[in-house]
């Protein structure tokens, strides 16, 4: 059952607990596991990367079998029906339309005295996609990482992805990465191919980034390894927060919370509303959705340990909770949600209004679904096209204006006690007089 609490006392602490979750003792347990993988990949190789694929997944391979072969990518279009190819497609130009508009422009300014002035956009060499698999398919996940990467113009595009039984990955999921401009897939999972790609392997090239959602092993894997490579965010597990007033339908709401709920056990699933009818119509809602749920079991374990429903005095209130709680995905099912929407600072996704479920977000609608979670959103931002590109900046100085500003080089490098570094402007000066 989906709990009602309305003391306000009641309400931080859970919240916060709820936003620790993947802080807990259990998962310092697992960072140990996880650096243990780590170490053994990048000693090891393709040895150990197929011992813990073993362990961990159940799967038997050889090295020569991670890599998808082209055979096997020219049958997953035969074996996905055409509206799925269609709607993949569709996806594919909606969110390649959306990161469009988001590539940096290099740019140069031309000052006074030459003095010359810019920013330049450049890829990097290789991006590393995991991709979940295991409790269920997802190439949404796939077009999300993917095509960011392309549209950045990133050379090489590198997937990663658990296999299901006998090894095999799920059709649409190979599709999609075609679809995408997706160059190798690997049949790997977990911690385990987080550090094939950070750090190599003999068959697994190493790459410069790492994106993508996974379980809290994939998680801890990328933290542990940035440094080594850069990563999006911490992403996972999911979680949702919904606003909503009295005119919100409880059955919509309810499957908005059931649809965070059925990707993890650790999902978090969250309605703060002022309305005490709504709160208790949403209850009954939610548990008629749950029978012969195909995910039930799963799925009650995150509304029982991650579900909320808060009772607030007013929309102002839900929004500072919202704000404290920094939600990945954030739904305003209020009259006027642009009335709110000044009032939210932090959230990773933004949906408005009745018909804008979270779902819409997921699949097509554009913008990136791979978002920070566990309260990152309060400094950290969905993936995009800038999470595959680096920047130089570029300067050059004539004579002139070098001349102008030696004397402040040269006070504030003396004033850190670098003499060669005012020497470095000093000689230049002198020369030329």
């Amino acid at each position: 059952m989906l709990r009602i609490i309305t003391q306000q006392a009641d309400v931080t602490a859970e919240l916060q607990r709820i936003c620790d979750r993947t802080h807990d003792e259990q998962v310092l347990h697992k960072e140990a596991t996880v650096r243990e993988v780590l170490q053994a990949v990048k000693r090891q190789g393709d040895k150990a990367v197929l011992h813990y694929t073993a362990e961990f997944d159940k799967q038997t391979l050889k090295a020569e079998e991670l890599r998808v072969t082209g055979s096997e990518l020219d049958a997953a279009y035969q074996q996905v029906s055409k509206e799925l190819l269609g709607a993949v497609r569709l996806a594919c130009r909606q969110i390649e339309a959306f990161h469009r508009q988001r590539v940096p422009k290099s740019w140069v300014h031309f000052g006074d005295d030459e003095v010359v002035l810019g920013k330049r956009y450049t890829p990097v060499d290789r991006a590393g996609l995991y991709v979940p698999g295991g409790r269920a398919a997802y190439p949404s996940t796939v077009l999300m990482n993917a095509i960011p990467a392309h549209v950045a113009a990133v050379p090489h595009i590198v997937m990663v992805t658990p296999p299901g039984p006998g090894g095999v990955i799920n059709p649409a999921v190979l599709v999609a990465a075609q679809e995408a401009g997706v160059q190798e897939i690997y049949r790997i999972g977990g911690a385990q191919a987080i550090a094939a790609l950070a750090y190599g392997t003999e068959t697994i090239p190493k790459v410069n980034v790492i994106t993508g959602p996974g379980n809290i092993y994939v998680t801890l894997a990328k933290k542990l390894v940035y440094g080594t490579v850069g990563i999006d965010s911490l992403a996972g597990p999911s979680e949702v927060l919904v606003i909503a007033d009295e005119s919100a339908n409880p059955v919509h709401v309810a499957a908005d919370l059931l649809a965070q709920a059925e990707h993890d056990p650790m999902a978090a699933a969250i309605l703060l509303t002022t309305d005490a009818a709504l709160a208790k119509n949403v209850q009954v809602a939610l548990e008629r959705q749950l029978v012969d749920h195909p995910r039930r079991i799963d799925t009650e374990k995150a509304i029982a340990h991650y579900g909320l429903i808060v009772l607030v005095e007013s929309l102002q209130a839900a929004a500072e909770l919202s704000n404290e709680f920094a939600p990945e995905h954030l739904e305003l099912e209020v009259k006027d949600p642009w009335a709110l929407l000044p009032q939210i600072r932090h959230a990773g996704a933004i949906f408005l209004g009745y018909s804008t479920p979270e779902a819409v977000g997921d699949y097509l609608a554009g913008p990136n679904h791979t978002l920070p979670t566990s309260g990152a959103a309060r400094y950290a931002s969905a993936l995009g096209v800038e999470t595959f590109l680096k920047h130089s900046s570029i300067i050059q100085y004539s004579q002139t204006a070098l001349q102008n500003v030696a004397g402040a080089i040269d006070v504030l490098a003396t004033a850190e006690g670098l003499p060669s570094h005012a020497d470095s402007v000093r000689r230049r000066i002198q020369q030329e007089e």
